[in-house]
């Protein structure tokens, strides 16, 4: 079983895949760690803060020589970035990428039939910054990674990127790539807007009383946000239900205030207390 690579590479060295780079490298998993992106500057940051042993501005050379490709750039560039790599690395290399939403991705991969090993993967980890400043190797440590194979995935393919994902510390989850939009639009693309409209409705008066709970309520609304609407657009069809069922809910806690209605308003709160309280701090 594979858990050492000779060279991986990794095409856009940001936040992810600054991390990625770390974590392959503190763990001694990967001789050379090959950084790919379309900006000099970000590059030399990552080289400096030891995420890449090599960095390149040319994909197709960057990727030539890579056992393993990640690949990190945003979910609008994804299906072109994996052409761009097809036409140059090895032909046995595992490609997968990092992308939020992975039904449009995987579809779009299938169609272009890349003679390539790809497999779809989305780490459910991050932060409010971004850029390769903000990298750290223990992200993935005990967080979950979907891996999205179909039903055309070779078992080969499914078990050696699995092993990838865990040797960084993470935890695998297999699941479809539609199912896996479902359940992501619930858990990760409505809190982004919850977040969002939380923050941009503060009146701008009461922002010196911000504490730890406006912060912490709103925290991912401080993500890059061209990098979320390409997400939220992409996933627009999953979210749109849920965020009707969020705003039946908002109205839920309207009426109840507007009517002094103690009972129904402590039932919202235990009901909310309750979903929260289950998966533990």
């Amino acid at each position: 079983m594979q858990t050492h690579w000779d060279t991986v590479a990794i095409v856009g060295v940001g936040l992810m895949g600054g991390s990625i780079g770390l974590a392959l490298r503190g763990r001694g998993l990967a001789r050379e760690v090959v950084g790919i992106g379309r900006r000099a500057a970000s590059l030399r940051v990552a080289r400096r803060m030891g995420a890449v042993t090599r960095t390149s501005l040319d994909v197709a050379r960057g990727v030539a020589d890579a056992e393993l490709v990640v690949v990190c750039t945003p979910v609008d560039r994804i299906v072109a970035d994996i052409e761009r790599v097809a036409a140059s690395c090895r032909p046995d290399a595992l490609v997968t990428d990092v992308g939020s939403t992975k039904g449009s991705i995987v579809r779009g991969v299938a169609g272009l039939k890349l003679p390539i090993r790809y497999v779809g993967s989305h780490p459910l980890a991050g932060s409010e910054r971004n850029g390769p400043a903000a990298a750290t190797a223990d992200l993935l440590v005990g967080r979950v990674v979907v891996v999205t194979p179909t039903r055309e995935t070779p078992t080969r393919d499914r078990r050696e990127l699995g092993r990838f994902w865990r040797a960084l510390g993470a935890r695998v989850v297999e699941m479809g790539a539609e199912e896996h939009d479902a359940c992501v639009a619930a858990i990760s693309h409505l809190p982004h807007v919850a977040a969002a409209a939380l923050a941009g409705s503060t009146p701008a008066g009461a922002m010196p009383l911000a504490a730890q709970g406006w912060r912490d309520t709103t925290r991912v609304a401080a993500g890059d946000a061209h990098l979320w609407r390409e997400i939220l657009l992409d996933n627009r069809r999953n979210v749109l239900p849920r965020l009707d069922v969020y705003l039946q809910r908002l109205q839920a806690f309207q009426r109840a205030l507007a009517e002094a209605d103690a009972t129904a308003l402590e039932r919202l709160l235990r009901e909310g207390k309750r979903r929260r309280d289950a998966v533990g701090s």
